[in-house]
């Protein structure tokens, strides 16, 4: 991923890492269940089954934490890709991702605290949604980091599809 970004992978979950002056931003996502479902199954009138076949993508939903020097608050904003905007490359400065909810978190805490508010973005005023998209396009998190976390996590996702294959052929095997 360009824009200067440390890359951590533990299993299925990645960790995007990078330092601003004043602050620390990490991308956390998982591959699992992120590849959508086939809308449709058959092949269309006059195609070949094979001609069908999409290209399997890993969308997953990831998690912007930003966590300024000297806070013990971190800035968390839940983000994911819309199924409707996945590859639709018409509409010009639309963005492929969207925030669904943002928060405040201790800084520091690994777990989460249900008693903190979360704002969801469905009723939020669209000229504060965008200075939400504006902020994190100003830390690195824009259309193109989106379009590059797609084709990290899909080549993520096959390479761990690929090592489960195995072990299942190993472990059938092994009677």
């Amino acid at each position: 991923v360009s824009g200067g970004w440390e890359l951590e992978v533990l299993g299925t979950e990645a960790k995007l890492l990078r330092k601003v002056p004043g602050e620390k931003i990490t991308v956390t996502f998982n591959i699992n269940n992120s590849i959508p479902p086939s809308a449709d199954d058959e092949p269309q009138e006059g195609q070949k089954a094979d001609e069908q076949e999409p290209d399997l993508t890993s969308t997953p939903n990831f998690v912007v934490e930003v966590i300024k020097d000297d806070t013990k608050q971190t800035l968390v904003l839940d983000c994911h890709y819309p199924e409707d905007e996945i590859g639709s490359e018409g509409e010009e400065e639309s963005d492929i991702f969207t925030i669904r909810e943002v928060s405040f978190q201790p800084t520091g805490e690994s777990d989460w605290k249900d008693t903190n508010y979360t704002l969801n973005t469905d009723s939020l005023d669209w000229a504060l949604y965008d200075h939400l998209m504006d902020f994190l396009a100003d830390r690195g998190v824009d259309n193109t980091f989106a379009d590059e976390l797609i084709e990290l996590s899909t080549a993520l996702e096959h390479q761990e599809y690929i090592k489960f294959l195995e072990d299942l052929k190993s472990f059938v095997k092994c009677q």
